[in-house]
């Protein structure tokens, strides 16, 4: 089976003999996927009406366990924007129910971030809706295939994971 990065890459390799173009086989090919997956959690969050961003800070939030709420500061390091960024997202999510600011009890100063009911309920169906798109992306893979490239994958990425910001 023949994909457009094998094209490309026997383009390069004829036109430009002197250069090792291996690395475009395997990084090409995340680019592209990334560009496909990109499309489909664009879909999934639109089927409920929310952005990415929207999807971030709701589900960093859902995933904090009961009673859902974080400190600005934790959901800076797991969404990975500045404090005016998401000072904003935080306004523009409390604008629409999805979340409460409330004082820290452990800060007077501080406050927490709580997920609310219906941003609750709007992550759980949001991340199906995406679980559905991203199987469907994975679906030429077996189980054990799957598996296999999450491995590699996450050797890949690991030393990127890490390094300070």
């Amino acid at each position: 089976m023949e994909d457009e990065v094998d094209r490309l890459v026997a383009a390069w390799r004829r036109e430009r003999p002197d250069l090792d173009v291996e690395p475009l086989e395997v990084l090409s090919r995340i680019s592209r996927l990334a560009r496909h997956l990109d499309r489909a959690r664009r879909t999934a969050f639109a089927e409920h009406s929310l952005e990415p961003w929207e999807f971030d800070v709701l589900t960093a939030l859902r995933r904090a366990g009961d009673p859902y709420q974080l400190s600005p500061g934790q959901l800076l390091t797991q969404t990975l924007v500045t404090s005016g960024t998401m000072t904003n997202r935080i306004d523009r999510l409390a604008g629409k129910g999805l979340v409460q600011r409330l004082p820290d009890p452990g800060d007077r100063r501080g406050v927490l971030v709580r997920l609310s009911a219906s941003g609750r309920n709007l992550a759980d169906l949001a991340l199906a809706g995406l679980l559905k798109h991203e199987r469907a992306l994975l679906a030429e893979l077996s189980t054990a295939q799957r598996g296999e490239l999450a491995g590699l994958l996450r050797q890949l990425v690991a030393p990127f994971d890490n390094l300070p910001e």
